[in-house]
């Protein structure tokens, strides 16, 4: 079942990419160059995409670039929206996760997330897939055209599928990012998908999930120091109810307000900044303007 998926054992994909296993290793321990998904025995699984990775990782190392530099290239190139050629496989497949989902069908489900991963990469499923198959279903919910089934079955089944991707995502020498959703708030989806798009750019994830006690957080904070606290909430009374101890934690460490409750007036009044962009482009935004001086 894994090759008919188009997955690839590491060792397979040493043979062909002609790189050794330790460097597959550290490429993508040190630079979020490989995504692999795991077997149900615990095997790493790499998609084409990871091949393809590779190979263009490996024709910029022959230009005579960095490994940093050849890597952040190969996964500023992927960022690009799909070739036009590209749209109509990605619409099926959108179309199909999309009819798996609303009919509570998990096993279609995963089947049709299995080969989006196989055909694209996660970036370009994240940005064309799952963030507007979320924005749509939010909609019809609003409208009384998805049921509260639909919903909660969606979010759980993508929640497991995306959480499955950022497995391992701690590791590796980059900027340490630390991501909560803050008391009360439920839904982080976007924070995930937002930590996945900081992996893809060399930064190392903590998430510490939904409904996060701010006790917990400044300890986390404390122990961890990390180079950037991301806070998301969908409502500003949410932010507000914490103002106080926000001022307090972003006097020791950068913190930024995200998702639909973060405003300036936040911002002002705690000293946090504001990512009011979408999940993949706010990891972008953070990623390019570098760890603040603390």
């Amino acid at each position: 079942m894994e090759a008919a998926a188009g997955y690839l054992r590491i060792g397979e994909l040493s043979r062909r990419a002609g790189v050794s296993p330790e460097l597959l290793r550290a490429w993508e321990q040190r630079y979020g160059l490989l995504q692999p998904t795991r077997s149900d025995g615990g095997f790493r699984l790499y998609s084409p995409q990871d091949e393809h990775r590779v190979a263009t990782m490996r024709s910029h190392l022959e230009r005579g670039l960095s490994a940093a530099e050849a890597a952040r290239l190969t996964l500023d190139e992927e960022s690009v929206p799909a070739p036009a050629a590209e749209l109509p496989a990605l619409a099926r497949g959108a179309s199909e996760l999309r009819d798996a989902l609303d009919r509570l069908d998990e096993s279609a489900a995963h089947a049709a997330f299995d080969r989006l991963l196989a055909a694209f990469s996660v970036e370009m499923v994240l940005r064309e897939v799952v963030m507007p198959y979320l924005r749509d279903l939010g909609d019809r919910w609003e409208r009384g055209e998805a049921s509260v089934a639909q919903e909660h079955f969606a979010s759980q089944i993508l929640r497991g599928r995306l959480l499955g991707l950022a497995r391992g995502w701690d590791r590796g020498p980059g900027p340490r990012a630390l991501l909560a959703c803050l008391p009360g708030e439920q839904h982080d989806l976007g924070l995930i998908v937002f930590g996945l798009g900081l992996r893809g750019r060399g930064w190392r994830v903590t998430f510490l999930g939904p409904d996060t006690p701010l006790d917990t957080l400044g300890d986390a904070a404390a122990a961890l120091q990390p180079d950037a606290v991301v806070l998301a909430a969908t409502t500003p009374d949410r932010f507000e109810s914490s103002r106080a101890p926000l001022r307090r934690l972003a006097h020791t460490v950068p913190v930024w307000a995200a998702g639909a409750g973060a405003t300036p007036g936040i911002a002002a009044a705690t000293g946090a900044q504001v990512l009011d962009l979408s999940p993949l482009d706010a990891a972008e935004r953070l990623a390019t303007s570098g760890p603040r001086a603390r």
